[in-house]
């Protein structure tokens, strides 16, 4: 039996992935994994008995993941499961920073208890006029599941689309539309958009990567989409773009202080993810993530540690060693043994019929050893 300790409310749809051989609660003291969404863990104690934590969603800011990586607990995360939710969201936004939809309901709204209300509309509707996308040029910073998807709905819906990212996978090359035009220099984005949308997740070289000096390389009236990360504008540069006019409207899913009830920003309160379908999708991602490390020892998905993936053998035990990169692994009499390292931290599986586990914990770098069968 495993015990999972849920920081969140879980969809039941991911909980219902869950066989006999789990107990759930929102109590568990000595869990074997924990599924949350965005419960803040960084003040957490972590109990001895944890092995793995599943978050439903691809954001990680949430977990220490150093300090599971040091106590061999294995980080899962679920991308690409919420991307049609955030994808439908930044088209939305496409729409709004058009056409000054926004500010047209407002007003709109305003006239009510007033007479002659549609003579007032066909007068003052053209300060809400705008432009139509068919046929502007969207660039998309981050070709990941969101950027992807965002970049051939785009191109679907007639807008002319260029991509940038610098780690560009096999997988998502696969995935994008061949019209999309692709870009190794992200000034170019800069340079030749109507709208920028940005979709990488928040490091250090990302913060504020949408600041005055790149802001000052954009067209007059270029729209900014931000449905990524609110570390990733600079939004006191933003609201001087917008005074400017190189700015036409910012849109974000990340209101706080600075752009709250500001002129030209539309903010929407963290919705990219906020559907039942997602909450769903990764849900159920996260708990057959959780399920495949705890029952056999595979790591897909993980934040802090190798992918390791390969079918038990029959009759053997699979052991499970968790270990600092440059620690030397080896298991006598191995009928299968990988070894894979990411950045400080590596991860073996060996199938064996017999094994002397006290031997490898011994081993310098060895963090975690587990034995399942």
């Amino acid at each position: 039996m495993y015990n999972i300790l849920t920081l969140n409310k879980i969809s039941k749809v991911g909980l219902g992935r869950l066989t006999d051989n789990y107990t759930v609660s929102d109590t568990m003291e000595d869990p074997d994994a924990i599924l949350l969404r965005s419960f803040k863990m960084h003040d957490m104690e972590l109990p001895e008995s944890l092995q793995a934590v599943a978050r439903c969603g691809a954001g990680v800011n949430n977990i220490p993941l150093d300090k599971c990586a040091e106590k061999g607990i294995v980080v899962f995360n679920t991308p690409g499961a919420n991307a049609n939710a955030v994808k439908e969201l930044v088209i939305s936004a496409l729409f709004l920073t058009s056409r000054d939809i926004m500010g047209g309901y407002e007003w709109a709204q305003s006239l009510k208890g007033e007479e002659g209300i549609a003579a007032k509309v066909e007068k003052g509707k053209s300060t809400f006029a705008g432009q139509e996308i068919k046929g502007k040029t969207l660039g998309v910073i981050g070709l990941g599941a969101i950027g992807v998807l965002v970049a051939n709905a785009a191109t679907a819906l007639g807008m002319n689309v260029i991509g940038y990212d610098p780690y560009f996978t096999v997988k998502n090359a696969l995935a994008l539309d061949n019209s999309v035009s692709f870009t190794s220099d992200i000034d170019d984005i800069y340079a030749a958009s109507d709208y920028i949308s940005v979709h990488v997740p928040a490091t250090k070289e990302t913060t504020n990567m949408i600041n005055a000096e790149t802001l000052d390389k954009c067209k007059n009236g270029v729209r900014i989409l931000n449905f990524a990360r609110n570390e990733l504008v600079d939004a006191e540069a933003v609201k001087a773009a917008l005074e400017s006019g190189k700015v036409k409207f910012y849109a974000t899913d990340f209101p706080n202080e600075s752009t709250v009830g500001v002129k030209g920003i539309i903010t929407i309160p963290h919705l990219g993810a906020s559907t039942a379908e997602a909450e769903d999708n990764c849900a159920a991602m996260a708990a057959e993530e959780m399920m495949e490390y705890l029952e056999k020892g595979n790591i897909i998905n993980s934040v802090n540690y190798p992918n390791v993936a390969a079918p038990i053998i029959p009759g053997c035990k699979r052991v499970c060693v968790l270990h600092k990169a440059d620690a030397e692994i080896t298991v006598a009499n191995a009928s299968q043994l990988i070894t894979k390292t990411r950045g400080n931290y590596g991860y073996t599986v060996a199938d064996v019929t017999a094994v002397d586990t006290d031997k490898i914990k011994t081993v310098d770098g060895v963090i975690k050893v587990r034995v399942i069968g």
